[in-house]
């Protein structure tokens, strides 16, 4: 996985997987998702800060040992 934001374009770009995107859809005027055979390969998002998008949070969930 790998995800890079362009602070310059506002883009946020994330690629899950290495293969090759065989169809391309857009799901609003500024996402779009690249489709491989089998799964989601990549996610661009255009104005990702100024739709609130980026910076991401992530959250870390923890399981506690019973």
């Amino acid at each position: 996985m790998r995800i890079a934001y362009y602070e310059e374009e506002d883009t946020l770009y994330i690629e899950f997987t290495k293969e090759q995107i065989v169809r391309d859809e857009s799901v609003n005027w500024n996402i779009n998702i690249g489709y491989t055979e089998n799964r989601i390969g990549e996610m661009t998002i255009l104005e990702a800060q100024k739709s609130g998008i980026y910076p991401m949070q992530v959250e870390k969930i923890v399981s506690e040992a019973a």
